[in-house]
């Protein structure tokens, strides 16, 4: 019976008998090392066969599985590495098939020590770079097992880790092995994606408290590699680093659903580490698609609570920061339209109290603080997109986002839920404080291009508004264009300075692109900083930036020109305080001679005039004894020392523009211009920015002034503009119309009836009109050559000129075209 059993294994296939004899009689004895030799040299030998010992072991290794002999199964399993990891033939796919049918089986294990084993195997295949490509092998059963494994809720916790470890490892396994091969299954799909992704963040959760380490993946020790959350993140950085420019969407719409899926938005600082790691992980020029998709999934938020939306904009604004320079991509205006689009959806939701215009039951309650934050985060955004810019088309966006603030009466408000004229302020406040954050740090070497007549005549407007919030915040605009050299600290507080260069500005020589500037806005922003000190509502922080935006102007745009007309509008500012026609605060007053006594000072030192500087010298210093309160250290202060009114201010305690004129004439500077008194120009733009509203309209008054000259004394008087007059105007204005083109159809029908020769004797009279007048004119303007003769005397005795014909006269032949 023996004999007949050795009979038959004797006759059995070569590859079975090899196969066999690694497996030792007991399996604690492992893997029977020269035998392997002899399995792989055969294998090496004759590859045909490597199918059927991949199909035996195979066999072996369920056998061994059903009957719990796991010693047998972790022999197999190694057998089947050393075979995989030797054997690079045209058969592997076979063998392969396999292969991964005995890790299947062992994932599908409950046993987690099978399952670990499973995956090692597996991700050793993984790093085997194939010779010959699979075009029928499929991953999905491992994508959604892996995945599962990521999930372990195993009740021991040191197993649990393990478990989830393998399945990180397992999913990093099958990327590697499918993103580089165009044959295998598309890992990227969303059926794959929304596995893998949720997958990997779930365990990056646990770690939530820590911080991401560094913009690139870095090589992590021995001990890192024990933590699921490192693995993780290394494995999520790997698979975000292997995107190409189509499968960027389907790597990061899932991030977005797990987020929204478990509220992760609202603490931020998850969702911020994760696309941290998107943006430093993906490459640099595909940035912009990410933060597209941000910006839609926050327009599909709209409605959700503000915390939610605070959290994406947060997102948006680490993502921006990360982004290199133009990489918002070429949709830059789409951005910040969807920015300022959540703008005014925050004001309206925070001025109405719902989300759909109307209060009803069940309506979510709107927190006031949370929709204020939201603002405040989207201010910030909006500047941190627009630090990546570069000059023009942060040019561009400042030009969007002033077509999109509303002006009464001149613009439409923006459409809102209702929120009404508390809205459109609100509107203003928060797109001008967009517009702060957009101009820091902005500098051009063109003031004429990168701020155009479009952009600097809306916005100088609201400098003459009668809400002193929106009035800052347009200086503190202006002061961040005008500003190139970061001179603007050094003129923070107002202060009598004796010596200027302790202040360490720094000077240019003006352009000329900057004197073509201030050619054609120089009286413009003139006439906005007097108007700007004219405002009973100024405060402290006005003048001081007032005085700040006149520093800028003298050390960034000066000729001697401008020099000129800012020491004249310092003198106005005086006759502005002194003024008894304006009904203006004790402190104001105080405050503009304070501003223009700082001013003068300054400008005296930047024109190293010496008798100049006396001048402003002396009558500061009769201030200091007699009239401290007119000099800013008394006035720009917590505590202003003001006395109770300002009635006589006169004589040594005034800059008097005769003396100045008189000092500076000596030294080359234009003296008529000097001794002009600077009176600024009253313009349709000053009424219109009065206005709250359209309804104000009927008691405007109207100002008509000469726009030819700058500066004029005498005005016409004003007229009052009622409903009649307006009536009678449109009426006229039609009979006008009619009229006008009544005599043109009268004209063109003679032209087309009349007979020629009417027409010709037409023509002709006016010829005769107009040579008759031109005669007329050269008699009067042409006199005869003098002559040794002098005169011909009339028969009068008076001196008779003779009018020599131009025909005749005798040209130089330099005169001769």
């Amino acid at each position: 019976m023996y004999g007949v059993c050795g009979c038959c294994g004797a006759l059995r296939p070569r590859y079975k008998r090899l196969v066999d004899n690694i497996f030792p009689e007991d399996p604690e004895d492992g893997l029977v090392k020269a035998n392997m030799e002899k399995l792989t040299f055969y294998a090496l030998s004759a590859p045909e066969k490597l199918d059927r010992i991949g199909a035996y072991l195979s066999e072996r290794l369920s056998r061994d599985v059903a009957r719990h002999r796991y010693g047998y199964v972790c022999i197999a399993m190694e057998a089947l590495d050393q075979l995989l990891m030797a054997c690079h033939c045209q058969s592997i796919n076979l063998f392969v098939e396999s292969f991964l049918k005995m890790v299947r089986k062992l994932l599908e294990s409950d046993k987690p020590n099978l399952q670990i084993l499973g995956t090692n195997s597996f991700v050793k295949f993984a790093n085997i770079e194939e010779d010959t490509p699979s075009y029928h092998r499929s991953y999905d059963f491992f994508v959604s097992r892996f995945s599962e494994m990521c999930h372990s809720s195993y009740e021991d916790p040191d197993i649990r880790t393990k478990i989830r470890m393998a399945g990180i490892k397992g999913l990093q396994g099958v990327v590697r092995k499918t993103v580089n091969d165009e044959l295998q299954a598309n890992i990227w799909d969303p059926q794959h994606m929304d596995k893998i992704v949720p997958s990997l963040l779930f365990n990056l959760q646990s770690g939530e408290r820590t911080e991401s380490r560094s913009p690139s993946p870095l090589q992590a020790s021995e001990k890192e590699k024990e933590s699921p959350v490192e693995l993780t993140e290394r494995c999520f950085r790997e698979l975000l680093g292997r995107a190409a420019y189509g499968n960027i969407k389907n790597a990061v719409t899932p991030v977005l659903m797990h987020l929204d899926n478990h509220s992760l938005w609202e603490g931020k600082t998850f969702a911020v580490r994760c696309f941290k790691i998107i943006m430093y992980s993906i490459q640099s020029q595909h940035s912009h698609l990410v933060i597209q998709q941000l910006l839609g999934h926050l327009d599909a938020n709209s409605k959700n609570s503000a915390t939610v939306r605070a959290g994406i904009v947060e997102v948006l604004l680490e993502a921006a920061a990360i982004a290199a320079s133009g990489s918002v991509g070429p949709t830059v205006l789409e951005v910040f339209n969807t920015l300022l689009r959540q703008l005014r959806l925050s004001v309206d939701y925070e001025l109405t109290g719902s989300y759909d215009g109307s209060v009803n039951i069940g309506t979510k309650i709107i927190k006031a603080h949370e929709e204020r934050q939201l603002q405040e985060a989207v201010i910030r955004t909006i500047g941190s997109f627009a630090n990546t810019l570069p000059t023009y088309q942060r040019s561009e966006v400042m030009l969007f986002i002033m077509g999109k603030i509303p002006v009464p009466g001149v613009h439409p408000a923006l459409p809102s839920t209702g929120s009404g004229p508390e809205g459109t302020r609100m509107i203003q406040v928060m797109l001008l404080k967009s517009l702060v954050q957009v101009t820091a740090g902005f500098q051009t070497t063109n003031m004429l291009t990168a701020l155009p007549s479009s952009f600097l005549e809306p916005l100088l407007s609201f400098s003459l508004t009668e809400d002193p919030e929106i009035r800052l915040l347009v200086l503190q605009i202006l002061l961040s264009l005008i500003d190139r050299h970061d001179n603007t600290p050094k003129f923070s507080n107002i202060s009598i300075i004796s010596d200027i260069s302790v202040l360490k500005l720094k000077v240019d020589k003006c352009s000329r692109q900057d004197n073509l500037f201030m050619k054609k806005h120089g009286q413009q922003l003139y006439r906005h900083i007097y108007l700007g000190c004219k405002e009973q509502s100024s405060g402290r922080q006005h003048y001081e930036t007032l005085f700040a935006l006149l520093g800028l102007l003298s050390v960034e745009l000066a000729n001697e020109e401008v020099v000129v007309d800012l020491i004249r509008l310092a003198l106005a500012l005086q006759d502005l305080a002194l003024s008894t026609d304006e009904a203006m605060p004790v402190f104001n007053r105080c405050a503009v001679h304070a501003l223009a006594a700082a001013y003068l000072n300054l400008i005296c030192q930047l024109t190293t005039v010496p008798a100049f500087c006396q001048h402003i010298h002396e009558v500061i210093e009769v201030r200091q004894k007699e009239s401290p309160y007119l000099l800013p250290e008394d006035v720009f202060i917590d505590n202003p020392k003001l006395p109770s009114s300002l009635e006589k201010v006169e004589g040594e305690v005034l800059f008097l523009q005769s003396k100045i004129t008189e000092v500076l004439g000596g030294s080359g500077y234009n003296t008529d211009r000097l001794a002009t008194p600077y009176v600024p120009q009253y313009t349709d733009e000053d009424r219109l920015s009065k206005r709250k509203s359209i309804g104000e309209t009927i008691s405007l008054q109207v100002e008509v002034e000469s726009r030819n000259s700058p500066e004029k004394e005498e005005r016409t008087p004003a007229e009052e503009i009622t409903f009649e007059t307006l009536k009678n105007a449109i009426v006229d204005s039609v009979g006008m119309e009619e009229q006008e083109r009544e005599r043109r159809r009268q004209v063109v029908e003679k032209f087309q009836k009349a007979p020629f020769e009417e027409i010709a004797a037409h023509c002709g009279a006016r010829a005769t009109l107009l040579q008759s007048k031109l005669n007329q004119i050269f008699e009067i303007t042409i006199r005869p050559p003098p002559s040794p003769s002098g005169t011909i005397s009339s028969g009068y005795g008076q001196s008779q000129s003779r009018s020599v014909p131009i025909y005749e006269m005798k040209f130089p032949d330099l005169c001769v075209y």
